[in-house]
């Protein structure tokens, strides 16, 4: 897989988590913990993200 590829790839999956975490946080009833453990991980792919366009 390229770099290029593998950049496009984690942009989808930070995307997707974003959307995951803008409905978590509408949600009457979202547990505060998964909703963490959703931004860390959108926190973890924006980091690889900005690591591999550097």
């Amino acid at each position: 897989m390229s770099v290029g590829s593998h950049l496009e790839e984690l942009k989808r999956k930070h995307q997707a988590l974003s959307v995951k975490v803008e409905e978590a946080q509408r949600a009457p009833g979202i547990d505060g913990l998964q909703l963490a453990d959703l931004k860390k991980q959108k926190l973890k792919l924006k980091e690889e993200i900005e690591r591999l366009s550097s």
